[in-house]
């Protein structure tokens, strides 16, 4: 064995050693990374018009007038909703900086060729200097890749220091695995830290000419209780092609985590969560279990989330106080239900409520209403057959613990209770909780006393964000106005 797998090997800890996770600081800017990709459009709408300031000056030592600013407002709108095609506000830590200045250029010729085209067909091509918008059109790419460079540089030395860094494992003790761990070692930039090789066999692999002097971390087990626990960010499956059995078995089992799976390379068909092809340095993988909402896609969603919910909170504004007044003098306790519920990426959310009950379970154990429960209060039965008890979850869209559409939150107890006994079960927590959705719409709601009813609720959410678009959400909710907020089930 060389020397260089030695030196990849020695990265791992042995069998029964503790891993060593990322301190607070590692993971710093993952809670802000809606934030920070908010901030960084700011950034790159900034130089847009900045640069658009500069070139004006430079050819007519003037500054921004009316006429010029709309071009650049067109210019910035135009730049940030194509952006989505090229992936400019995803995460950069599995893309080289080629790829990302490709993409910025790719993104802003496509901008540049849309505001042509826009003034040859209002015939305004004439109110603006040739040469004002040609120095513009070199300045700004040159500028808004300057940006990326700079961002770049800084949180690729933060992560060779140990900031910012996420978490990857190695399924399967193979050449593969060890190619995976290798490509990674030599890009520190990207703030990779393992945790080691996992397999189902300690030994090598004969037939697979398996490195002999690697050493196993655990088995799949292991690296499948280390995912449910959060403590590993990205699982490479490296096993060869030919132990199809094994492969299916631990994506499967990897399905009750959230943590993003990647088979390496892409031979075989899975059940597929909005998956898609990427590469680390060259290497094929693809996604097995991802987010729908990459990109544009997640703006639209937030978009239609806080403009829905702020429409709807300001038109039912006097009914719920009402409403809370009726549950305030008809029965004793508080007024809002509140209780732990899964969000996205398992994330344990608070959700509110209308209470409805004479109790406030929250525990380890949960008792799902029931038809004529007598914990239901007379006034909580009416607000449930109505749904109008869900109405302060619109509070929870606008903080973002919610969507208006996505899959209904369970207890925290039901899903500990579910999660191992439907296939796919946590997949639904790769998106935001909804208030409603497509299970809902297609009756799957109210008590789930059997298993089989459960199953076919998870099935439609899974349906749902295999399937996602802005309008199959405007359809849904439609649905729901129509047909889905009084329900028999609904008790």
């Amino acid at each position: 064995m060389s020397d260089q797998f030695w030196r990849i090997s020695s990265q791992f800890q042995p069998t029964g050693s503790t891993h060593p996770m990322p301190t607070s600081s590692a993971g710093l800017l993952r809670q802000y990374g809606a934030k920070i990709a908010f901030l960084y459009r700011l950034l790159d709408a900034a130089i847009i018009l900045t640069a658009l300031n500069i070139a004006l000056f430079i050819t007519h030592g003037e500054t921004m007038n009316q006429q010029y600013a709309l071009a650049g407002s067109w210019a910035v709108l135009l730049f940030l909703a194509t952006s989505g095609v090229n992936h400019l506000y995803g995460s950069w830590r599995m893309d080289s900086l080629h790829s990302a200045v490709a993409a910025v250029l790719a993104n802003w010729l496509w901008t540049a060729l849309l505001l042509v085209f826009f003034v040859f067909l209002t015939k305004t091509s004439s109110d603006y200097s040739r040469t004002t918008i040609g120095v513009w059109f070199l300045l700004a790419p040159l500028a808004l890749v300057l940006l990326r460079v700079v961002l770049r540089s800084v949180l690729s030395t933060a992560r060779v220091f140990g900031r910012n860094t996420r978490t990857f494992a190695i399924a399967g003790k193979t050449k593969l695995g060890l190619h995976v761990a290798e490509k990674i070692s030599n890009m520190p930039w990207l703030g990779m830290q393992s945790v080691g090789y996992f397999d189902a066999r300690n030994g090598a692999r004969e037939d697979d000419d398996a490195p002999h002097h690697i050493s196993r971390t655990g088995g799949f087990d292991q690296l499948v209780d280390m995912a449910r626990a959060g403590k590993v960010d990205y699982i490479y499956i490296t096993l060869p092609m030919r132990a199809e059995k094994r492969i299916v078995e631990l994506v499967n089992a990897l399905s009750d985590t959230t943590a993003s799976v990647y088979m390496v390379p892409n031979l075989f068909v899975f059940d597929l969560m909005q998956s898609k092809m990427s590469s680390l340095d060259g290497l094929p993988m693809i996604s097995l279990h991802e987010t729908p909402f990459y990109g544009v896609d997640g703006w639209v969603k937030r978009v239609e989330d806080v403009v829905v919910a702020s429409l709807i909170l300001l038109l039912v504004s006097l009914p719920m106080t009402i409403i809370a007044l009726g549950v305030k003098l008809t029965s004793p306790g508080p007024v809002l239900f509140k209780q732990r519920r899964y969000g996205l990426n398992g994330a344990v959310v608070e959700v509110w409520k209308f209470r409805s009950m004479t109790v406030a379970e929250d525990g380890a154990q949960v008792t799902q209403a029931r038809k004529n429960d007598p914990r239901v209060t007379p006034f909580g039965a009416f607000l449930r057959r109505t749904s109008l008890d869900e109405l302060p979850q619109f509070f929870n869209v606008l903080q973002g613990t919610m969507s208006v559409v996505g899959p209904r939150p369970h207890a925290v107890a039901h899903n500990e209770q579910y999660r191992g006994l439907i296939r796919g079960y946590m997949l639904r927590h790769k998106v935001r909780p909804g208030i409603t959705g497509l299970a809902q719409i297609r009756g799957w709601r109210g008590e789930t006393e059997t298993l089989d009813k459960m199953t076919m609720r998870v099935r439609s959410d899974l349906e749902y964000v295999q399937n996602w678009s802005l309008w199959n959400d405007i359809k849904i909710i439609l649905q729901t106005v129509f047909k889905g907020f009084a329900n028999k089930n609904a008790y």
